[in-house]
């Protein structure tokens, strides 16, 4: 399986579940809001965070080349079972396509080792 490493860092941001769509900025390359009866969660890029939010930074997002069959199995834990080993925690996203895994930035050199060992090829997206 490709992989590839998005540029920049990302946060993981939670709001109140009633708290109105946040909307992203022109030209984001990833923004992705989940809204659950408990909260309103928001991935976007470092510096983009919705305001009153708690946040967690410091993120890297590596995306499955895909698209991705909805039909095909094992495609995130073939990810996430290696990192897993490496003591690598991990925040999971899915689109229609694909799916992204996000790791720490300073685990990002441990993850790519332990993915490239674990026969998937890791590089980095082009900007």
């Amino acid at each position: 399986m490709e992989l590839l490493i998005e540029p920049g860092r990302c946060s993981v941001c939670r709001l109140d579940p009633g708290r109105p769509w946040p909307t992203p900025r022109a030209g984001t390359r990833l923004y992705s809001v989940t809204r659950t009866v408990d909260e309103l969660s928001v991935v976007c890029a470092e510096g983009d965070e919705p305001a009153d939010a708690r946040v967690e930074s410091g993120w890297r997002a590596l995306r499955i080349v895909g698209p991705l069959a909805f039909d095909l199995v094992g495609v995130i834990a073939s990810v996430t079972v290696p990192l897993a080993g490496a003591e690598v925690g991990v925040f999971v996203l899915s689109t229609f396509d694909t799916d992204l895994v996000l790791v720490k930035d300073e685990d990002l050199d441990r993850a790519v080792d332990v993915l490239g060992g674990a026969g998937h090829r890791v590089t980095p997206a082009i900007a």
